[in-house]
């Protein structure tokens, strides 16, 4: 199986890398037009600021490509907010894939929020294997409300997209490669559709 993650300087591409090595699969860092067209299934992780993540892949052409991705795509973390229509985050405009925009967390909580919480309302075969309330490991301080994209859902302050899907394109907000098994199981999932 091809997988390409796609490189863009805003990545947390090593531990990515490592998750599919220990699932035994092999993936290709790449920002090649065709080595990204022709993989079986494209990852789109994303660690950073949105708005210099943005440049990034308008610098590469990356922002025209993606939305004509036919394959299975999961975009991880700031991966997922870049999909959607916008983000707060350096107002910066998305690709626009989900029909939502990504909003900051108030100062009444602690941003970003860091570390363990649970996914529910599960709602995707991403999710085979995986029971309600299972932890995830997250590091953010921009969410996604909940909308009628969502595949699992997370409280923390609000009740707030965990995981988003439209048409090929999938989207989470934790980071499963750093989720222990359990992120394994949904890396396992993802590359089985």
């Amino acid at each position: 199986m091809k997988i390409a993650i796609i490189d863009y300087d805003s990545g947390n591409i090593q531990s990515v890398l490592f998750a599919l090595e220990r699932l035994g699969f092999t993936g290709t860092v790449t920002n090649d037009w065709s080595k990204i067209k022709s993989a079986d299934k494209v990852l789109f992780p994303g660690v950073g600021e949105a708005g210099s993540a943005m440049k990034k892949l308008k610098e590469k052409g990356l922002d025209v490509l993606i939305p004509t991705l036919k394959q299975p795509v999961l975009g991880i973390c700031l991966g997922m907010q870049l999909l959607c229509k916008s983000t707060q985050e350096g107002n910066t405009e998305g690709l626009g894939i989900f029909n939502a925009n990504a909003i900051r967390f108030s100062n009444a909580v602690k941003v970003p929020q860091m570390g363990w919480n649970t996914i529910y309302d599960l709602n995707s075969p991403l999710f085979a294997n995986i029971k309600e309330n299972e932890y995830m490991y997250l590091v953010h301080s921009f969410y996604v409300p909940k909308c009628e994209e969502s595949i699992a859902t997370t409280n923390y302050e609000t009740e707030y997209s965990s995981a988003l899907q439209k048409n090929n394109f999938y989207g989470v907000q934790f980071h499963p490669e750093k989720s222990g098994k359990f992120g394994a199981q949904i890396l396992s999932n993802f590359l089985a559709l």
